[in-house]
């Protein structure tokens, strides 16, 4: 992206609920973890790197996740070098106005410093044990489980997650799940009736079910928009005009704008959000509304998050009994 992050259509607080930890990191903290771990990169320059790493023209999402093994090997199983990527990225974040955000990440990639590609219906119960990890960290930051994975797999080819999925729901564990980004509307439907998701993460699809999309609007879904990412990894036409976005923010649907992974598309949120109002017709009004109706579907215990509202409406200037 040529923008400069400088550029801010919308300088008030934030709320971010869809970003990958492993995907906003900083390209100079590569570099000194390689250094430090004596790890030997073809790129030798914070420049070098990014050529490696950033996508600069749509791709496939296949092409996409390639990106990952420029530098996973490089952070994983180093506590350290995580300590410091959870710093930077709320730093990171405090800087593009985000007041509350919720970052998400696999345990065990970033615990394992042999990192090797792993099909999504391998037999290793690793869902169960993501559920596990929150159970134990419920109260201690960690609010939720994801799914992300090959979309024209279902529940029935990978048990493991629907079964991981049941115990969450059983726990009271919140939900979501990556579904209809590049996969048909019935990868959403699985998402929402099968695994009891109570967010879709991107859910671009859901359109081309629009009884499948009413259903949803009536039942005040949340999904999780990264418009920047879905044209990079050719999600959605690179044409912001024809965005499946500009239909969820005519129908007033219940959805939040977010980076995905702004290392690869060396983005910030002020790029999704000035590309929204350049492209898609977004004015400051549709953007006060989103980040209060992503505060209230976010997965913060309900004290937190009324103060979360709170300080938005009072940002904001509005009542808090406003209704969207």
């Amino acid at each position: 992206m040529a923008q400069s992050s400088s550029e801010q259509v919308f300088n008030k607080p934030k709320v971010e609920l869809h970003v990958h930890l492993d995907g906003a990191i900083r390209v100079e903290t590569i570099l000194d973890v390689a250094k430090r771990r004596g790890i030997s990169l073809k790129a030798k320059t914070a420049g070098e790197m990014k050529q490696k790493i950033i996508l600069h023209e749509p791709a496939t999402l296949t092409g996409f996740l390639e990106k990952f093994n420029e530098y996973m090997h490089v952070v994983a199983g180093d506590r350290e070098a995580i300590k410091r990527i959870a710093y930077e990225f709320v730093e990171d974040k405090a800087k593009e106005g985000v007041i509350y955000v919720e970052v998400r990440y696999s345990p065990h990639l970033l615990a394992n410093s042999e990192v090797e590609p792993i099909p999504w219906n391998q037999n290793k119960d690793w869902s169960m044990d993501v559920v596990e990890l929150c159970k134990k960290y419920r109260h201690d930051g960690v609010v939720a489980i994801d799914l992300a994975g090959d979309e024209s797999l279902n529940c029935e080819a990978c048990p493991n997650h629907r079964r991981a999925y049941e115990e969450a729901v059983r726990c009271g564990i919140h939900r979501t799940v990556h579904a209809g980004e590049v996969g048909p509307p019935s990868v959403v439907r699985e998402a929402v009736d099968v695994l009891k998701a109570e967010r879709v993460g991107h859910g671009y699809r859901t359109l081309e079910d629009q009884e499948l999309y009413k259903r949803l609007l009536d039942q005040n879904m949340h999904f999780e928009m990264c418009p920047i990412s879905s044209k990079f990894t050719g999600a959605c036409d690179s044409d912001f005009s024809q965005h499946p976005l500009i239909t969820f923010m005519r129908s007033k649907a219940n959805y939040s704008l977010n980076t995905d992974d702004p290392l690869i598309f060396n983005s910030t949120l002020h790029h999704d959000y000035n590309t929204a109002h350049k492209y898609m017709g977004f004015t400051e009004e549709e953007f006060k509304r989103l980040n209060i109706k992503s505060a209230e579907s976010s997965f913060l215990p309900e004290t937190e998050k009324e103060e979360l509202l709170s300080r938005l409406y009072e940002a904001y200037g509005m009542e808090q009994s406003t209704a969207f």
